[in-house]
């Protein structure tokens, strides 16, 4: 069981101060977007606006679930509880999950990344048979009940079309973002000499592509190398690994 954080992931004080910050604008944002488009955006299927809000909408909710990835690893503050605090608020605001069940498969996934100890890989290349084995792995009965029931909480003030719309379908697309970035892309086959003991990939230096892109999550091997390194640090990482590479000779 991974219960606790191991003390290499405990965050810094810059971290810390940083991490609340970056982790509370990303919970605010998603909850007053979603107030917004619930409230005041028009469901139409020719209104290029309709569209723009899903997508901002399916951005935010990648954010939670990042922002409760970063509390796994022990980023976000100092203190262990306050990480599971903003890591079990995140996670049940993005899909009713739980925490303590996500950051034990995130560890096993991180200690055995691509091979079969990992519950996030599925052996195959075809996209639509992982995300499928991948959601049935992750998705509980209580988690179920829980978006049923928050489901049916938002049907109390809002119309059903307007809740699909907003609501449940930028959560669906935020769940395909974060496994394309997160784990398809990076860890399927093959499994090359450059992707390292981690199995994982990297997207090439483009800061605002992979900002864009799903927070920097892009930047895997970096991530699986430097565990630490909070997802808003990522591009560090990143330049300095190019930078590494660059002044070797050949």
């Amino acid at each position: 069981m991974f219960s606790t954080y191991p003390k290499a992931h405990q965050a810094t004080t810059f971290q810390s101060f940083y991490g609340v910050m970056i982790a509370s604008m990303v919970l605010c944002a998603w909850l007053a977007h979603l107030r917004y488009s619930l409230e005041y955006a028009s469901v139409g299927f020719f209104s290029p606006m309709m569209y723009f809000h899903i997508a901002l909408q399916g951005y935010l909710s990648t954010g939670l679930f990042i922002t409760a990835h970063d509390a796994m690893h022990g980023t976000v503050m100092r203190s262990n509880k306050g990480n599971r605090i903003v890591g079990t608020l995140a996670c049940f605001l993005f899909a009713g999950m739980s925490f303590r069940r996500l950051q034990k498969n995130h560890w096993a996934h991180h200690l055995h990344p691509a091979d079969s100890d990992d519950p996030d890989y599925y052996p195959t290349n075809n996209f639509f048979v992982w995300f499928a084995v991948f959601m049935f792995r992750y998705t509980t009965i209580s988690q179920l009940i829980i978006m049923a029931c928050m489901f049916n909480i938002l049907l109390l003030r809002y119309n059903e079309i307007q809740v699909w719309i907003y609501w449940a379908l930028p959560s669906l697309l935020g769940a395909l973002q974060l496994f394309y970035f997160g784990t398809y892309r990076p860890h399927r086959t093959p499994h090359t000499h450059e992707m390292g003991k981690h199995r994982a990939r990297t997207l090439k230096k483009n800061h605002l592509w992979a900002l864009l892109s799903c927070y920097f999550f892009g930047y895997h091997l970096e991530h699986h190398a430097s565990p630490s390194t909070p997802w808003w640090q990522l591009y560090r990482v990143k330049n300095m690994n190019d930078t590494s590479h660059s002044s070797i000779q050949p």
